[in-house]
Formats: C-alpha cells, sequence, structure tokens
C-alpha cells in the first residue's frame, strides 16, 4: 500500500515564477491554484507546488523556517528517441529554461539532457529503450 507514489509537492518560495516556468516552459497545464498552492494536470503522479509556510502551517515542523538551499530533488522527463531529447532539450531552453548539460549518450544507453528550473534544480530528460513505452 506504500509502496506507491501519488504526488510529488515543489516546495518554493516563489510560486508565481515557478508556476510560469512548469506552465509555460514544460507545458503543464495548471489545474488548480490557491495563490500558496498550485497543482498541474499530470498522467499519474500529481505535480504540484506550495511554499514553505503552508507546510509549516500543516506540519509545524522548523525545518520550514529554515533557509532552503541546495539541489533538492530531480525530476526526469520520458522523451521517447534519442533525437526527442534534442528537440525537446532545446525547446525548453529557448523558452527559458537554464541549460545544464547538452543532450549525450551515456554509457547506460540513454540520451540524456540536463536544464534548470528557475530555483536551480537540476532536472533531466531521457531516451527511452527499444520497446519501453512513456
Amino acid at each position: 500500500m506504500l509502496n506507491r507514489v501519488g504526488l510529488i509537492t515543489i516546495i518554493t518560495a516563489d510560486i508565481p515564477v515557478m508556476k510560469r516556468f512548469y506552465s509555460e516552459v514544460l507545458d503543464f497545464e495548471c489545474i488548480e491554484d490557491l495563490g500558496n498552492y498550485v497543482e498541474f494536470k499530470n498522467e499519474g503522479v500529481r505535480l504540484s507546488l506550495t511554499t514553505p509556510e503552508v507546510m509549516y502551517e500543516g506540519t509545524e515542523h522548523q525545518s520550514y523556517r529554515e533557509e532552503m538551499k541546495g539541489q533538492r530533488f530531480e525530476l526526469a522527463f520520458p522523451c521517447g528517441s534519442p533525437d526527442d531529447v534534442g528537440k525537446a532539450y532545446d525547446d525548453i531552453v529557448k523558452k527559458g529554461a537554464t541549460p545544464i548539460k547538452a543532450p549525450e549518450m551515456m554509457p547506460w544507453g540513454r540520451m540524456t539532457a540536463f536544464f534548470a528550473d528557475p530555483e536551480g534544480n537540476i532536472h533531466e530528460l531521457y531516451s527511452l529503450r527499444q520497446g519501453e513505452e512513456i
């Protein structure tokens, strides 16, 4: 029962900037916007943004009052073929993603590229292996 993730929440200091990035650069459709909580349409796992304040109110855990810094998570996006990775990378960089590493065939047999969101979280694009489906 607990071996399945139902929601990934990105905790951010700047909801408007991150909402714009995930909507306009990565093409996620916003389905709920409460100001301090935003949720996007996504197949499978739900994806949302919220503030440290909302998390603190819900948990009363002091860590949400501390300065956020460093890489906190990575999202990995399947793109289909190796050529699809290059096309997706060029498209999102053109739209405003920060380029980190251009597409490269990795030793494990996947074309992989890396980019960052406005808060510096580094994410991955990767190709599927033959027979895999998105």
